[in-house]
């Protein structure tokens, strides 16, 4: 019985992970709070579904998405699947705009930061982008190795809302527009890069 009821609880998570997560587009709520739900609800599937990092895959693409968004035709952003690691790619980071190399996470580490230091001595700026409640961890580490001066760090929720207000001339009433744009964008990227569609986006 302990078996049978564990392979159900297991097709039970198998049946919520395959389901998109939603953005709330609230008039009466911020920007930012809609990403924070979001990148929320990924985390929480993450503890439901160990060994698959959901929230550091939607965080990438969001910031993909972002880029695509800022740049439009003029140019082509370079993207990759969230598990494709950096090294076998000969890869710098997780984009690169101009002379900006952009690495993207949920956990900064000490890599992290050698990889900034390889980007500064290789004439790069390094850009990260996290969730708010690392941004301490990111600072204190980039202040360890000697970069917090030579690298910018920011958390995801303002990244993203900040420029949705910009696009949106700062008018609430644009926000959803905008908002639509940015997360059809995303989930191209997920039909392109990802097998899981899962980890799509529906707007509510």
């Amino acid at each position: 019985m302990d078996v049978i009821e564990a392979w159900w609880v297991d097709r039970i998570k198998d049946f919520f992970a395959s389901k998109p997560f939603h953005l709330k587009s609230d008039a009466g709520s911020s920007v930012s709070s809609a990403v924070w739900d979001l990148l929320d609800q990924a985390k929480k599937r993450q503890k439901d579904n160990l060994g698959t990092m959901y929230q550091g895959a939607v965080l990438q693409h969001l910031v993909g998405a972002k880029m695509q968004l800022l740049v439009g035709d003029k140019q082509e952003i370079e993207h990759h699947g969230f598990f494709v690691a950096d090294a076998p790619t000969g890869r710098n980071g997780d984009f690169m705009v101009g002379n900006t190399i952009i690495h993207v996470t949920t956990a900064p580490g000490e890599l992290l930061m050698d990889k900034c230091l390889d980007n500064i001595h290789s004439g790069y700026r390094p850009f990260i982008i996290t969730v708010s409640e690392s941004m301490p961890a990111a600072r204190s580490l980039a202040g360890i190795k000697g970069i917090l001066k030579n690298v910018e760090i920011a958390d995801a929720e303002q990244f993203i809302s900040t420029n949705i207000h910009e696009w949106s001339g700062f008018d609430s009433a644009r926000h959803k527009g905008t908002i639509e744009k940015l997360i059809m964008i995303y989930n191209q990227l997920i039909d392109t890069y990802e097998t899981d569609p899962g980890l799509k986006v529906s707007l509510k």
